[in-house]
């Protein structure tokens, strides 16, 4: 028995010789949003499909809410997906959709609808009952698939990339709102993406893989300030990755430059450095950075982009539009003001 809503012990799943998911291990908290990150075929979606039963491991144990369900069905671990492509039956209406798993469980017509009634004013559709999916929105028909996951009343709701399929103004309203349904609920949510971003946003964990297993998990702001090593750095948002030298506390010296910055700890002695683009403040020539010269800039709006090139390789910043401008052939200093050692 554990407290954990999700757990898995030494997980494996094999196709042929395939090895999808790889020896995982971990334990999510109850009332927790939890996103499953990684790059294609990373294995992100076969642990959602063994998560609610559609696979089967290979090896290995799991549970959910303390019970061991590793070999049972589906539709005996009280658990609800909302798929990518939401799923929706075309010919019933909205009230239908929803009302239709309550059905098939058994339930009285009448009191179907009125669960499924209740849950569509909970999800702000109240009124579009009688529509069909194909009068709703891309961000309607999501909150239509969510409500019909909902009203079975899962002990966790699985989300497999529910917004690949919006534009990018409706993908933020509409992960806003997963996530305010998740807290207003206290629902256990686990949330596969490829979107770095996304998985910030909305995360309370977030689950790098990479090729099977599990490169590092932590909050967004551990694995975005506390990457392990450079993968993880380059995967959660844009890093430049630099070969240097510790120096000591604050202290590194790179492309034949001592700088001063702000860094964790870590031994002294030779080591990858990354830099956020947005911890690289360029400065006119003269001031205590890393010497460069701009080889392409760009103007995008609320920020301006930069490419530098430097003694210790080329770098990519981000600075506010109202920071000072450069254009390309301009010569500056860049000073990093923040750099994270990586572990070996």
């Amino acid at each position: 028995m554990t407290d954990a809503s999700i757990l898995f012990e030494d997980v494996t799943k094999t196709f042929g010789p395939v090895r999808a998911v790889d020896a995982v291990s971990f334990a999510l908290p109850h009332g927790a949003l939890v996103t499953l990150l990684g790059p294609s075929g990373c294995g992100k979606t076969t642990t959602l499909r063994l998560i609610a039963g559609l696979e089967l491991p290979t090896g290995g144990r799991i549970e959910i809410e303390g019970r061991d369900v590793t070999a049972l069905a589906a539709a005996e671990r009280r658990i609800a997906m909302v798929f990518q492509s939401y799923a929706l039956f075309p010919h019933m209406n909205v009230l239908e959709n929803v009302s239709y798993g309550l059905l098939v469980n058994g339930a009285r017509k009448a009191s179907a609808e009125a669960e499924s009634s209740a849950m569509l004013k909970t999800l702000g559709l109240d009124g579009l009952g009688d529509r069909l999916p194909s009068e709703l929105s891309g961000g309607q028909q999501q909150r239509v698939a969510v409500a019909r996951a909902l009203v079975l009343r899962p002990k966790v709701l699985l989300f497999d990339e529910p917004l690949s399929n919006l534009d990018a103004r409706l993908r933020r309203r509409v992960r806003e709102d997963i996530r305010d349904l998740q807290r207003k609920l206290g629902l256990s949510v686990i949330y596969v993406t490829h979107d770095q971003q996304e998985a910030l946003a909305v995360s309370d964990l977030v689950c790098v893989m990479r090729a099977g297993r599990i490169a590092q998990m932590g909050t967004p702001t551990e694995l975005y300030d506390d990457p392990a090593d450079a993968f993880i750095a380059d995967f959660m948002g844009e890093a430049n990755v630099l070969q240097g030298e510790v120096l000591g506390p604050g202290r590194i010296a790179l492309g034949g430059v001592t700088l001063t910055t702000l860094m964790r700890d870590h031994p002294a002695g030779p080591a990858q450095l990354a830099v956020r683009p947005e911890s690289i403040l360029p400065l006119p020539p003269g001031n205590a950075g890393l010497p460069g010269r701009i080889l392409r800039a760009a103007f995008l709006g609320h920020t301006r982009e930069y490419e530098v090139a430097t003694p210790a390789g080329e770098l990519f910043m981000v600075t506010p539009a109202a920071a000072p401008a450069f254009a390309a052939g301009d010569t500056v200093s860049c000073v990093l003001e923040r750099v994270i050692p990586l572990r070996d």
